[in-house]
């Protein structure tokens, strides 16, 4: 489980495609990778990949740390990493321990579908962006709920008929690469658990009605 918080915005070093899979090489500035250990979860883009051949670095010398992960071919179809290129910057976040904050809302790391930036204007000192939305998702997307895009948690506020909107505060903007949105670019979307659980009560209250 993650929380969306980003902790980190990583590079990616290297791109190994191996038999219709990919194995990236992702380096890292603040995330800290000491206590890391091989098999660990850690968000990418709001993906949840495997930590392997972890490099935790050498900060007092300017060594930036390192990790790898294997993407399968699935996760490539059905999320914005298969769109990646060395240089592609991800934002990072590692899995939630006991006793770790909840500062945004529960994200699993699984992508639910993808969203496109279709209009971004400035609002004050903040910055709106409006998404297009896979039809079959807009039912979970509610004013003043949660959705994690690119594994950032942020709170929805409009919803149409097959887009929704969020604000960017500056903080944001400068600590992810949410920053870097433009018109067009594909992001990966998380819908929030909640609202799952409630689709799963009210069908499963409704079936039991019918079958009175």
């Amino acid at each position: 489980m993650f929380t969306g918080i980003v902790q980190d915005v990583g590079r990616v070093a290297t791109l190994e495609r191996r038999g219709g899979d990919v194995r990236l090489r992702i380096v890292v500035d603040h995330l800290s990778l000491t206590t890391a250990r091989d098999g660990d979860s850690i968000a990418v883009s709001g993906v949840c990949l495997t930590a392997l051949d972890i490099d935790a670095g050498d900060p007092a010398a300017g060594r930036p740390g390192s990790f790898s992960a294997d993407v399968s071919n699935e996760t490539l179809s059905l999320t914005t990493l298969g769109a990646l290129l060395p240089g592609s910057r991800v934002n990072l976040e590692p899995a939630l321990r006991a006793g770790d904050a909840l500062g945004g809302h529960l994200v699993s790391g699984h992508v639910d579908g993808l969203g496109e930036v279709i209009k971004i204007r400035e609002d004050a000192r903040s910055v709106r962006i409006h998404f297009a939305c896979p039809s079959v998702l807009a039912p979970y997307f509610a004013r003043k709920g949660s959705v994690a895009i690119d594994g950032v948690s942020l709170t929805v506020n409009e919803v149409g008929a097959a887009d929704f909107s969020v604000n960017l505060i500056p903080h944001t903007q400068q600590v992810t690469t949410l920053g870097e949105f433009r018109v067009g670019r594909r992001v990966n979307l998380e819908v929030d658990q909640v609202a799952r659980y409630v689709e799963r009560l009210l069908a499963t209250t409704s079936a039991g009605q019918d079958s009175r």
